[in-house]
Protein backbone atom coordinates (compact mmCIF):
# COMPACT_ATOMS: atom_id res chain seq x y z
CA UNK A 1 0.00 0.00 0.00
CA UNK A 2 0.99 3.39 -0.95
CA UNK A 3 1.94 5.92 1.72
CA UNK A 4 2.32 9.44 0.80
CA UNK A 5 4.93 12.04 2.23
CA UNK A 6 2.50 14.71 2.83
CA UNK A 7 0.56 15.15 6.10
CA UNK A 8 -0.64 17.15 9.25
CA UNK A 9 -1.02 15.86 13.25
CA UNK A 10 -1.87 17.19 16.05
CA UNK A 11 -1.92 16.09 19.50
CA UNK A 12 -2.60 17.06 22.78
CA UNK A 13 -2.69 15.45 26.15
CA UNK A 14 -3.25 16.96 29.89
CA UNK A 15 -0.86 16.00 32.51
CA UNK A 16 0.10 16.44 36.35
CA UNK A 17 2.76 19.10 35.36
CA UNK A 18 0.83 20.84 32.11
CA UNK A 19 -0.55 20.45 29.06
CA UNK A 20 1.51 18.71 25.90
CA UNK A 21 0.77 19.35 22.33
CA UNK A 22 2.83 17.40 19.32
CA UNK A 23 2.36 19.34 15.32
CA UNK A 24 3.62 17.64 12.74
CA UNK A 25 3.70 18.58 9.36
CA UNK A 26 5.29 16.44 6.52
CA UNK A 27 6.34 17.42 2.66
CA UNK A 28 7.59 15.58 0.14
CA UNK A 29 11.92 14.91 0.05
CA UNK A 30 14.44 12.90 -1.32
CA UNK A 31 15.45 11.77 2.02
CA UNK A 32 14.25 11.49 5.26
CA UNK A 33 15.05 14.93 7.30
CA UNK A 34 12.80 15.10 10.71
CA UNK A 35 13.81 18.71 12.02
CA UNK A 36 12.38 19.11 15.80
CA UNK A 37 11.42 22.41 17.71
CA UNK A 38 11.38 21.50 21.75
CA UNK A 39 10.62 23.26 24.90
CA UNK A 40 14.20 23.64 26.86
CA UNK A 41 13.32 21.05 29.74
CA UNK A 42 13.06 18.46 26.89
CA UNK A 43 15.95 19.40 24.15
CA UNK A 44 18.92 16.93 25.88
CA UNK A 45 16.21 14.22 24.67
CA UNK A 46 15.68 15.31 20.88
CA UNK A 47 17.98 11.56 20.00
CA UNK A 48 15.01 10.31 21.38
CA UNK A 49 12.40 11.88 19.72
CA UNK A 50 14.33 11.51 16.46
CA UNK A 51 14.61 7.76 16.61
CA UNK A 52 11.21 7.66 17.49
CA UNK A 53 10.35 9.31 14.72
CA UNK A 54 12.48 7.80 12.14
CA UNK A 55 11.44 4.19 12.99
CA UNK A 56 7.68 5.18 11.99
CA UNK A 57 8.69 7.30 8.72
CA UNK A 58 10.25 6.74 5.51
CA UNK A 59 11.03 9.53 3.33
CA UNK A 60 10.10 13.15 3.62
CA UNK A 61 10.50 16.47 5.03
CA UNK A 62 9.11 16.24 8.65
CA UNK A 63 9.02 19.45 10.92
CA UNK A 64 7.79 17.93 14.47
CA UNK A 65 6.96 20.60 17.15
CA UNK A 66 6.56 19.94 20.72
CA UNK A 67 4.60 22.71 22.91
CA UNK A 68 4.27 22.31 26.99
CA UNK A 69 2.16 25.25 29.04
CA UNK A 70 2.93 23.93 32.55
CA UNK A 71 0.25 23.72 34.82
CA UNK A 72 -1.40 26.77 36.94
CA UNK A 73 -2.91 27.73 40.37
CA UNK A 74 0.54 25.65 41.74
CA UNK A 75 1.41 27.93 44.83
CA UNK A 76 5.19 27.49 44.33
CA UNK A 77 5.40 28.26 40.49
CA UNK A 78 6.74 31.31 40.67
CA UNK A 79 10.09 32.29 42.75
CA UNK A 80 11.28 35.89 42.88
CA UNK A 81 15.18 36.36 42.54
CA UNK A 82 15.43 38.61 45.62
CA UNK A 83 18.99 39.38 45.56
CA UNK A 84 18.08 40.48 42.29
CA UNK A 85 15.48 42.68 43.17
CA UNK A 86 17.90 44.03 46.16
CA UNK A 87 20.76 44.87 43.48
CA UNK A 88 18.17 46.60 41.14
CA UNK A 89 17.09 48.59 44.18
CA UNK A 90 20.74 49.44 44.94
CA UNK A 91 21.46 50.83 41.32
CA UNK A 92 17.70 52.52 41.22
CA UNK A 93 18.36 54.51 44.76
CA UNK A 94 21.86 55.68 42.94
CA UNK A 95 20.12 56.73 39.78
CA UNK A 96 17.58 58.74 42.17
CA UNK A 97 20.35 60.58 43.31
CA UNK A 98 21.55 61.58 40.08
CA UNK A 99 18.17 62.08 38.77
CA UNK A 100 16.15 63.31 41.48
CA UNK A 101 13.16 64.34 39.20
CA UNK A 102 12.82 60.69 37.63
CA UNK A 103 9.56 58.83 38.23
CA UNK A 104 9.91 56.26 40.83
CA UNK A 105 9.49 52.36 39.85
CA UNK A 106 6.62 50.59 40.37
CA UNK A 107 7.06 46.60 41.65
CA UNK A 108 5.32 45.47 38.71
CA UNK A 109 8.25 47.13 36.58
CA UNK A 110 10.63 45.38 38.85
CA UNK A 111 8.92 41.99 38.18
CA UNK A 112 9.17 42.25 34.39
CA UNK A 113 12.58 42.75 34.46
CA UNK A 114 14.58 39.50 32.65
CA UNK A 115 15.08 37.39 35.56
CA UNK A 116 13.14 38.05 38.43
CA UNK A 117 10.67 36.37 38.59
CA UNK A 118 12.05 32.40 37.46
CA UNK A 119 10.34 29.39 37.33
CA UNK A 120 10.77 25.94 39.56
CA UNK A 121 12.63 23.72 37.23
CA UNK A 122 10.28 20.91 36.03
CA UNK A 123 11.46 17.16 36.51
CA UNK A 124 12.35 16.66 32.84
CA UNK A 125 11.59 12.48 32.87
CA UNK A 126 7.87 12.44 33.63
CA UNK A 127 7.06 14.84 31.19
CA UNK A 128 9.23 12.91 28.51
CA UNK A 129 7.19 9.90 29.17
CA UNK A 130 4.41 11.94 28.46
CA UNK A 131 5.63 13.56 25.37
CA UNK A 132 6.97 9.88 24.19
CA UNK A 133 3.11 8.43 24.18
CA UNK A 134 1.85 11.75 22.76
CA UNK A 135 4.41 11.26 19.78
CA UNK A 136 3.22 8.03 19.23
CA UNK A 137 -0.31 8.88 18.66
CA UNK A 138 0.37 11.55 16.38
CA UNK A 139 2.76 9.69 14.23
CA UNK A 140 -0.06 7.21 14.05
CA UNK A 141 -2.32 9.96 13.06
CA UNK A 142 0.53 11.19 10.56
CA UNK A 143 0.37 7.65 9.06
CA UNK A 144 -3.16 7.02 8.45
CA UNK A 145 -3.39 10.56 6.74
CA UNK A 146 -0.62 9.99 4.83
CA UNK A 147 -2.41 6.62 3.91
CA UNK A 148 -5.24 7.63 3.34
CA UNK A 149 -3.69 10.36 0.41
CA UNK A 150 -1.57 7.27 -0.95
CA UNK A 151 -4.83 5.07 -1.44
CA UNK A 152 -6.24 8.11 -3.36
CA UNK A 153 -2.76 7.94 -5.42
CA UNK A 154 -2.58 4.36 -5.71
CA UNK A 155 -6.53 4.09 -6.99
CA UNK A 156 -4.47 7.17 -9.74
CA UNK A 157 -1.69 4.93 -10.88
CA UNK A 158 -3.85 1.89 -11.49
CA UNK A 159 -7.10 3.78 -13.44
CA UNK A 160 -3.53 5.56 -15.75
CA UNK A 161 -1.68 1.80 -16.09
CA UNK A 162 -5.14 0.38 -17.51
CA UNK A 163 -5.07 3.06 -20.11
CA UNK A 164 -1.74 2.52 -20.69
CA UNK A 165 -2.48 -0.99 -20.95
CA UNK A 166 -5.61 -0.13 -22.98
CA UNK A 167 -2.72 2.27 -25.66
CA UNK A 168 -0.32 -0.68 -25.60
CA UNK A 169 -3.13 -3.46 -27.03
CA UNK A 170 -4.40 -0.85 -29.62
CA UNK A 171 -0.98 -0.14 -30.70
CA UNK A 172 0.13 -3.99 -30.83
CA UNK A 173 -3.33 -4.84 -32.87
CA UNK A 174 -2.93 -2.29 -35.38
CA UNK A 175 1.10 -3.12 -36.52
CA UNK A 176 0.21 -5.70 -39.02
CA UNK A 177 -1.95 -3.14 -40.51
CA UNK A 178 0.41 -0.57 -40.27
CA UNK A 179 3.58 -2.54 -41.75
CA UNK A 180 1.48 -4.02 -44.18
CA UNK A 181 0.49 -0.25 -45.41
CA UNK A 182 3.94 1.03 -45.12
CA UNK A 183 5.27 -2.16 -47.51
CA UNK A 184 2.39 -1.66 -49.90
CA UNK A 185 3.30 2.45 -50.13
CA UNK A 186 7.19 1.26 -50.34
CA UNK A 187 5.99 -0.98 -53.74
CA UNK A 188 4.16 1.63 -55.07
CA UNK A 189 6.57 4.08 -55.26
CA UNK A 190 9.22 1.67 -56.87
CA UNK A 191 6.35 1.09 -59.54
CA UNK A 192 5.71 5.40 -60.66
CA UNK A 193 9.90 5.22 -60.84
CA UNK A 194 9.34 2.85 -63.61
CA UNK A 195 12.89 0.55 -62.62
CA UNK A 196 13.07 -3.08 -62.66
CA UNK A 197 13.86 -4.20 -59.23
CA UNK A 198 15.85 -7.28 -58.18
CA UNK A 199 12.49 -9.05 -55.98
CA UNK A 200 15.55 -10.10 -53.74
CA UNK A 201 16.87 -7.30 -52.80
CA UNK A 202 13.64 -5.48 -52.61
CA UNK A 203 12.47 -7.83 -50.00
CA UNK A 204 15.93 -7.52 -48.23
CA UNK A 205 15.02 -3.44 -48.11
CA UNK A 206 11.19 -3.89 -46.76
CA UNK A 207 11.92 -6.50 -44.34
CA UNK A 208 14.47 -3.94 -43.05
CA UNK A 209 12.04 -1.11 -42.85
CA UNK A 210 9.57 -3.37 -41.55
CA UNK A 211 12.16 -4.56 -38.60
CA UNK A 212 12.93 -0.51 -38.23
CA UNK A 213 9.00 -0.30 -37.38
CA UNK A 214 8.61 -2.65 -35.16
CA UNK A 215 7.52 -2.12 -32.01
CA UNK A 216 6.47 -5.03 -30.57
CA UNK A 217 9.62 -4.98 -28.40
CA UNK A 218 9.20 -1.83 -26.46
CA UNK A 219 5.76 -2.52 -26.16
CA UNK A 220 6.81 -6.10 -24.63
CA UNK A 221 8.42 -3.81 -22.23
CA UNK A 222 6.11 -1.32 -21.47
CA UNK A 223 3.68 -4.36 -20.79
CA UNK A 224 6.44 -5.20 -18.45
CA UNK A 225 6.64 -1.88 -16.65
CA UNK A 226 3.27 -1.80 -16.01
CA UNK A 227 3.49 -5.42 -13.97
CA UNK A 228 6.53 -4.09 -12.05
CA UNK A 229 4.64 -0.56 -10.83
CA UNK A 230 0.84 -2.88 -9.81
CA UNK A 231 3.74 -4.84 -8.06
CA UNK A 232 5.31 -1.85 -5.77
CA UNK A 233 2.16 -1.04 -5.10
CA UNK A 234 0.82 -3.86 -3.71
CA UNK A 235 4.47 -3.71 -1.21
CA UNK A 236 4.35 -3.08 1.90
CA UNK A 237 7.57 -1.22 1.84
CA UNK A 238 8.33 2.97 0.69
CA UNK A 239 8.38 2.23 -3.06
CA UNK A 240 8.30 5.78 -4.20
CA UNK A 241 12.12 5.87 -5.75
CA UNK A 242 11.43 2.85 -7.03
CA UNK A 243 8.28 4.09 -9.00
CA UNK A 244 9.89 6.83 -9.98
CA UNK A 245 12.66 5.16 -12.05
CA UNK A 246 9.94 2.98 -13.47
CA UNK A 247 8.20 6.34 -15.19
CA UNK A 248 11.45 6.61 -16.28
CA UNK A 249 11.60 3.71 -18.07
CA UNK A 250 7.83 4.22 -19.02
CA UNK A 251 9.30 7.37 -20.54
CA UNK A 252 11.97 6.12 -22.72
CA UNK A 253 9.43 3.57 -24.50
CA UNK A 254 6.84 5.84 -25.07
CA UNK A 255 9.43 7.62 -26.97
CA UNK A 256 10.97 5.27 -29.00
CA UNK A 257 7.50 4.37 -29.65
CA UNK A 258 6.85 7.83 -31.03
CA UNK A 259 10.61 8.04 -33.20
CA UNK A 260 9.31 4.40 -35.12
CA UNK A 261 5.67 6.07 -35.62
CA UNK A 262 5.01 5.23 -39.66
CA UNK A 263 1.44 6.58 -39.28
CA UNK A 264 -0.32 9.12 -37.34
CA UNK A 265 -2.48 7.07 -35.45
CA UNK A 266 0.78 5.67 -33.73
CA UNK A 267 1.96 9.25 -33.08
CA UNK A 268 -1.06 10.01 -31.37
CA UNK A 269 -0.53 6.84 -28.63
CA UNK A 270 3.00 8.02 -27.80
CA UNK A 271 1.73 11.28 -27.20
CA UNK A 272 -1.13 9.73 -25.32
CA UNK A 273 1.30 7.77 -23.03
CA UNK A 274 3.97 10.53 -22.64
CA UNK A 275 0.83 12.69 -20.66
CA UNK A 276 -0.60 9.41 -18.87
CA UNK A 277 2.86 8.81 -17.74
CA UNK A 278 3.84 12.84 -16.41
CA UNK A 279 0.20 12.72 -14.78
CA UNK A 280 1.94 9.49 -12.67
CA UNK A 281 4.88 11.04 -12.53
CA UNK A 282 3.42 14.12 -10.84
CA UNK A 283 1.86 11.64 -8.08
CA UNK A 284 4.47 9.58 -7.53
CA UNK A 285 6.56 12.67 -6.44
CA UNK A 286 4.88 12.98 -3.24
CA UNK A 287 4.75 8.45 -2.43
CA UNK A 288 7.37 7.57 0.27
Amino acid sequence: MLHSMTGFARESAETALGTLTWEIRAVNYRYLDVQFKLPEELRPKEQAFRQQASAVLGRGKVECALYFRRATGQPSELQIDTDLIKLLGARMSELAAILPAAAAVSPMEILRWPGVIQQPEVDAEPVFIAATTLLDAALQAMTAMRRSEGQRIEEMLESRCSDIAGIAASVRLRMPEVLASTRAKQKERIEKLDVEADPARLEVELALIAQKMDVAEELDRLEGHLVEIRDAIGDEKPVGRRLDFLMQELNREANTLGSKSADSDTTRAAVDLKVLIEQMREQIQNVE
